[in-house]
């Protein structure tokens, strides 16, 4: 048997859920807040996994290992519904709530609870929100509902607090290299990954499973400081391409928003970590050339741009009033 539901970190969260559920105190709405790949998703499978796994290896301990476990593990167990938008950084939308309204009203087919896992709920638009508000309120008692969301002030007031709120937080970075270490990871690439996660495990893992993803990022990293030496009429060009898919522009946009806080903290003369160690000597000579303001305003308008793209703001235009912003060098 694993320790903490097999999770790392989290361990308050995990012992909290299992108080929950041994003293017969299990709520009917949990929402697990933290930046994506930090384990929101993980501890609620974990959690729906101890609701009702027939054969615990202990009180409020599942096993992990049989049928029931298994297919909650893999999202398709029968009493369990997944609502998500289609693609992340998409939208939420009322349809996909009302069709699981049906299904919550009707008794567990399999276990002891039907859960809903409701993921990025932050992308749920009004009406959607809306609805499940009324879910909430009207839940039956074999109900549980497990929302996730980056933070819980993205979220409608109401529905926060009618959800027992867990806020997650990063793991310290040494203690994200040690992982990727111990999972066969050299201590080079460790060292990277647990720096570029920020302390987020499973973005850890995802980075180690998909080694495209670190070439997609050495890729719009290096095009960063030849935009900063490039015209205009390149910049509108680069702009063009960039807009033309909204998640590939989305997921750029946080690559640059990480490396412009890293200029930031040089810039203030902090010494907390950076996330791109690996850019540490590039990073330093772009804070040379910055204000503490100019700073400032580059991550307050990468943090601005990433915000009015997740509400559907004309990427075009977004990217090039973000990159013709950018300072020449």
């Amino acid at each position: 048997m694993e320790a903490n539901w097999g999770i790392l970190g989290h361990d308050w969260a995990v012992d909290m859920l299992k108080q929950h559920l041994l003293h017969g105190q299990v709520r009917h709405a949990y929402l697990f807040t933290g930046p994506p790949g930090l384990g929101r998703r993980t501890l609620a499978l974990r959690f729906a996994q101890a609701l009702n796994c027939p054969t615990p290896s202990e009180p409020g301990e599942p096993c992990r290992n049989c049928k029931t476990c298994r297919q909650i593990e893999a999202m398709i167990y029968p009493d369990l519904a997944v609502v998500q938008a289609e693609t992340e950084g998409g939208v939420l939308k009322v349809e996909q709530i009302r069709q699981v309204q049906h299904s919550l009203s009707l008794k567990p087919y399999q276990g002891a609870h039907r859960v809903a896992l409701f993921l990025r709920f932050q992308e749920a638009n009004l009406n959607a929100a809306n609805a499940l508000l009324k879910t909430l309120e009207e839940a039956p008692s074999y109900v549980v509902l497990l929302l996730t969301a980056e933070n819980a002030e993205q979220l409608l007031p109401t529905i926060v607090s009618r959800c027992e709120v867990l806020r997650l937080r990063p793991l310290p970075v040494e203690r994200v290299e040690s992982y990727l270490t111990a999972q066969g990871a050299d201590p080079s690439t460790s060292h990277l990954l647990a720096h570029i996660c920020g302390g987020r495990p499973g973005y850890a893992r995802r980075l180690m499973a998909h080694p495209e993803a670190l070439d997609f990022r050495r890729e719009r990293l290096n095009d960063l400081p030849k935009l900063l030496r490039s015209t205009r009429r390149e910049r509108f060009t680069y702009a063009e391409a960039l807009a033309k898919d909204k998640e590939t522009f989305r997921n750029v946009l946080l690559l640059w928003l990480a490396y412009w806080r890293d200029v930031l903290l040089r810039v203030a003369g902090s010494e907390s970590p950076i996330i791109n160690v690996d850019r540490s000597e590039e990073i330093g000579e772009q804070a040379g050339h910055l204000s503490l303001p100019e700073a400032h305003r580059l991550v307050a308008d990468l943090e601005g741009a990433v915000e009015q793209l997740e509400k559907n703001a004309n990427a075009r235009l977004l990217a090039e009033v973000v990159l013709l912003d950018w300072p020449r060098s």
